[in-house]
């Protein structure tokens, strides 16, 4: 007997880095040595600190029961003087903050409690794959905006103007973007919120980017008003290394966090409380921490960009986040030939920009999740037995 699958998952792939990373564990069984410089993991610890409060506060016996559907009170106060410190943003804890089991979690719980079948929303192009899966998932009508490399990869204004924006509920943003590093500015999000508000579209900005290779971390809720027609998500995954641990928070007015709160409350019983407490600590790190985090990323950047060099692929230099993007050289007609060519005669994965939509279709990402000494035998691999195919 064949069950057939919901309709809503019929617009809808398995994640690219899902499938691809089937690929790169065939080649390895073959006996093929594979660096794969793709999927942004970070590959560094928390600080000790953290580690230890998690250690010690799981050794409380009373510490294993399911704990509060937003969070224990100290983590919300954490997030809350956390926004505070670096991002001029003042939140009430008790009702502008809710703590999520990672960001990538409040999309989908954000357009479960705001999108209805053929509600319009808008997501950008390149962007994160995850906001059209999400759309597709709650039957929503995907609507790509372009992103422009020659704006600094922001949307043309007149150009948003002139879509048709009939039925537009929700418009997803994310500065420093990813995959491209473009950073935000604030003259940036106050046209954002000003158009979410005359056209009373929800502006999403998730915002986990924000502290690496970024002098001036920013956020939408510094402009005035931006709680009355935005919500911001944020993540310890990044700037933390706090990945695995799934720590992310959702800060916007009290009702649009209650109305979220509807939906993640139906969806799981809370964090670990020693995890929230280790997390506490995390929010608390000062600017040494993110100066030493961004130092190793800067040193490894710099085996990116030789990289980068090396392909004969271009990019601007005062990129943050992450990744590094590049545009292909143009004997290339598409960016999955080049990543193609470079996996199968070094070894070497290197991410396509096509997956992020069709603004990425002459680029290629280098993530800097990968140790020094990585990028090391990478480049060394590219320099000395690339070859690329006939086009």
């Amino acid at each position: 007997m064949i069950i057939e699958p919901a309709r809503r998952i019929s617009n809808v792939q398995e994640y690219y880095f899902s499938r691809n990373n089937r690929r790169l564990d065939a080649m390895r069984k073959s006996g093929i040595e594979v660096i794969n410089l793709g999927i942004g993991s970070p590959d560094m610890p928390p600080a000790d600190d953290v580690i230890d409060t998690l250690a010690q506060a799981a050794r409380n016996p009373g510490a294993h029961g399911y704990q509060p559907y937003v969070g224990i009170p100290e983590l919300r106060q954490a997030y809350a003087q956390w926004y505070r410190t670096w991002y001029r943003v003042d939140l009430n804890p008790d009702s502008e903050i809710l703590p999520l089991i990672g960001s990538k979690e409040g999309i989908m719980h954000i357009m479960m409690a705001f999108i209805n079948p053929g509600d319009g929303v808008l997501v950008p192009d390149p962007g994160y794959p995850t906001y059209s899966s999400v759309a597709n998932l709650v039957e929503a009508r995907t609507i790509r905006y372009r992103l422009h490399e020659n704006l600094g990869w922001q949307p043309d204004f007149d150009e948003l103007e002139a879509m048709d924006l009939s039925g537009v509920k929700m418009m997803w943003i994310n500065y420093p973007n990813m995959p491209t590093g473009a950073p935000a500015s604030m003259e940036l999000y106050r046209r954002i919120i000003d158009f979410g508000r005359r056209h009373g579209i929800l502006i999403c900005n998730d915002n986990p980017y924000s502290f690496i290779l970024n002098d001036h971390p920013i956020s939408m809720l510094e402009v005035e008003g931006a709680k009355d027609v935005a919500i911001e998500l944020n993540s310890m995954s990044k700037a933390h290394n706090m990945a695995g641990w799934r720590f992310g928070m959702a800060a916007s007015n009290a009702e649009i966090i209650g109305t979220v709160l509807k939906v993640k409350s139906n969806m799981d019983s809370g964090v670990f409380r020693p995890m929230q407490q280790a997390a506490v600590r995390a929010l608390a790190l000062g600017k040494d921490w993110f100066d030493a985090v961004n130092a190793e990323y800067a040193a490894r950047r710099k085996y990116a960009f030789a990289i980068m060099d090396a392909l004969g692929c271009t990019y601007d230099t005062r990129q943050a986040g992450l990744f590094v993007w590049a545009r292909i050289p143009e004997r290339y007609a598409h960016c999955e030939q080049l990543s193609d060519d470079i996996l199968n005669s070094t070894g070497v994965f290197i991410t396509p920009g096509f997956i992020f939509g069709s603004q990425g279709d002459r680029f290629i990402r280098i993530s800097l999740c990968a140790k020094t000494n990585v990028f090391e035998k990478a480049l060394g691999k590219i320099r000395d037995n690339f070859r690329p195919s006939k086009q």
